[in-house]
């Protein structure tokens, strides 16, 4: 019989994201302390490290407001143009 797959939440992740951040253990050491897979150590700190930006203020990479706003500002401008030779043949 397949063991059932442990779900964690997010303060664990976090705790053990920052445990590895600190760099005081290797991942191999912090993987056994908390009983987890060393890739996932390595991937909650990878997020922790990606997120780190938005705890500040600042926005994460790719995902900037003034672009969103910009191309919604557009489309909203296409809906109220009309159509007249656009789509005859």
């Amino acid at each position: 019989m397949k063991a059932k797959r442990k779900r964690h939440d997010a303060t664990f992740k976090a705790r053990v994201g920052l445990e590895a951040l600190k760099g005081e253990k290797t991942i191999q050491q912090i993987a056994k302390d908390f009983e987890v897979h060393p890739g996932q150590v390595t991937e909650w700190k990878k997020k922790i490290m990606a997120g780190a930006v938005s705890v500040f203020g600042g926005e994460l990479p790719g995902a900037e407001a003034g672009d969103f706003d910009r191309e919604r500002q557009g489309l909203h401008g296409k809906i109220g143009q009309s159509s007249n030779g656009a789509l005859r043949s």
